[in-house]
């Protein structure tokens, strides 16, 4: 549900910018930092939308890279913990049990 909704919203706001970018077709003036030039506003909206949907999509995966880096780390430190669980014969419920009550008591 939660990816069809996205998809909605997306596609309402493709055309809402479609839409404003079709009724703005002037030619206007774009002063860049050395340069000016002149292009169609349609044009200016469109790149402008993106270049924002690239930058958003770019600094998104970023995270999602180093999120997946975390777990991949997070997921080997708890391997090593386990094998160290096995090789000292603890059972694993007794220390999460143990983990619990430590955790229950410093919330009191």
């Amino acid at each position: 549900m939660k990816g069809q909704t996205y998809v909605i919203f997306a596609i309402i706001f493709v055309i809402i910018v479609a839409v404003f970018a079709v009724t703005n077709v002037e030619t206007v003036e774009v002063n860049y930092l050395f340069w000016s030039a002149e292009s169609p506003l349609i044009l200016v909206i469109l790149f402008s939308v993106l270049m924002g949907g690239l930058i958003t999509a770019t600094v998104g995966l970023i995270k999602m890279y180093r999120m997946q880096r975390e777990m991949k780390r997070l997921e080997a430190e708890n391997f090593n913990l386990m094998n160290k669980l096995e090789e000292e014969d603890i059972p694993y419920h007794q220390v999460e049990n143990e983990t619990v009550s430590m955790i229950e008591e410093e919330k009191q």
